[in-house]
């Protein structure tokens, strides 16, 4: 009975079990509840405090999160004894997100003046040495499961913040790559959801499934209310039925991923999203302006529900305060469905 062989299973399987019909990111962002509402009403306080103004939320806002995004994906994943090993292409993907994070945080940080190393002080050169080698550190240790994984985690970070210090010569614009940057990590989490400890075997409980699919919905928004502009191009009587046709198919899109849970199904479901808004918009007259800011705050607020970091989306909620037009906006926006 007490043999650490049968300890340790023991412990496996009650932790398998616990995956299987536990949401617990959903737990954790019902019981935030009370600090959203508090960040709604009082967040213009805490603006003032820290010196974001309406001018200077969407460089931040993106910043903090693919910041976020990084240190998650670095510390948070991680389960070894279920990676499936000469199969997967998720230590690749991963690596991926790690060049663009760091070379979208090394584009926008160009301005901030570091300290020189020339004219530092001793203190402060044990600092940086500390700070960078810490950063190396955790890089390193985020993939252990082969020898040559380190290698390519820090390779990829090097990589990304030299490109984004020297040949990035424009500001990378932040809300695509605060989306792609999300996205993916979204696609990796449905990929392997046992390596984030976001279900186990992949196995997704129908409450993952409901906030997997807001988060395509709310990336597929974000994306076509920014790229696509409103033209009035298409007849009343044939928008109406390629909408009901886009809602058909979205419908089958998103029963074949319940019962799949297949990443090119929510690849293509995706698509489908966003096929169905980019016609919407281009279908209208006119659009209110502030429409894409909306769905960029509720793929970062999904995100951070999905990822728990409440921090993402008390941010999600403090962007969405600052920008105009606040009546009636869920309805405009189920009005694109």
């Amino acid at each position: 009975m007490f043999d650490s062989g049968l300890i340790v299973q023991s412990a496996v399987s009650a932790f398998n079990n616990a995956a299987l019909v536990a949401p617990a990111f959903f737990w954790w962002a019902l019981l935030m509840v009370p600090l959203y509402v508090l960040v709604y009403y009082c967040g213009d306080a805490f603006l003032q405090r820290i010196g974001w103004t309406k001018q200077n939320m969407l460089s931040r806002t993106s910043m903090t999160c693919v910041v976020m995004a990084l240190a998650w994906l670095v510390l948070f994943g991680g389960n070894y004894a279920v990676l499936r090993d000469g199969v997967t292409i998720l230590p690749g993907l991963i690596a991926g997100i790690v060049f663009v994070a760091s070379m979208f945080i090394a584009a926008g940080t160009r301005d901030v003046k570091w300290p020189s190393w020339r004219s530092a002080s001793r203190g402060q050169r044990l600092g940086m040495i500390g700070a960078w080698g810490a950063v190396i550190l955790m890089l390193g240790l985020s993939d252990m499961h082969t020898w040559w994984g380190p290698l390519v985690q820090i390779g990829a970070w090097g990589a990304g913040w030299l490109c984004g210090r020297v040949l990035v010569r424009r500001e990378m614009r932040p809300v695509p790559w605060t989306v792609l940057v999300m996205f993916t990590i979204t696609v990796a989490m449905l990929m392997q959801p046992e390596f984030f400890r976001f279900g186990q075997l992949g196995t997704l409980t129908p409450m993952h499934m409901v906030f997997l699919i807001l988060m395509a919905m709310a990336v597929a928004a974000t994306l076509a209310l920014r790229n696509v502009r409103p033209r009035g191009r298409i007849r009343h009587a044939a928008y109406v039925k390629l909408k009901w046709l886009g809602r058909f198919v979205a419908l089958l899109c998103v029963a074949l991923f319940m019962l799949t849970e297949s990443v090119p199904v929510f690849l293509g479901m995706t698509a489908v999203f966003f096929a169905m808004f980019a016609l919407a918009v281009w279908h209208a007259e006119s659009i209110d302006p502030d429409m894409d800011g909306r769905a960029f705050a509720l793929s970062i607020g999904v995100f951070g529900i999905l990822t728990v970091m409440p921090v993402l989306t008390a941010l999600a909620i403090l962007y969405w305060t600052v920008l105009p037009g606040k009546s009636g906006v869920g309805r405009r926006m189920c009005g694109l469905l």
